[in-house]
């Protein structure tokens, strides 16, 4: 049977031909180091703690600031943890969104992160 011809590395201006996603260059550069969301706290206490916050903050609070009533499904950490245990579970620091404000929200942070020291 033949083999699947392969194809151009889709690393930005990379002429190498592979069979995967990337060569072998660049394989390493694009693998995610990101550890799982339960390794990162989102577990079984955090679901328990988020089910009760929505229910005391049932609307989107982007969303009710710009005069609309809509559920929230997402409680967001208002200022990113980074890992950090002490503003994971500060509830200060969450805020009651519905999926397409948080994800507006994610994308920018993610685009545009801000550090603070």
């Amino acid at each position: 049977m033949p083999m699947k011809p392969k194809h151009p590395c889709k690393h930005p201006g990379c002429p190498s031909l592979t069979g995967g996603q990337y060569c072998e260059l660049h394989a390493t550069l694009h693998t995610s180091d990101r550890s799982s969301a339960f390794e990162r706290g989102y577990n079984h206490r955090w679901q328990r703690a988020r089910k009760r916050f929505l229910v005391r903050h049932p609307l989107c609070a982007q969303c009710e600031r710009a005069g609309r009533l809509v559920q929230a499904t997402v409680a967001d950490h208002i200022r990113p943890h980074r890992g950090d245990k002490m503003l994971f579970w500060d509830e200060g620091n969450w805020q009651p969104l519905c999926k397409k404000c948080h994800d507006r929200k994610t994308r920018l942070e993610d685009q545009c992160p801000e550090y603070r020291y």
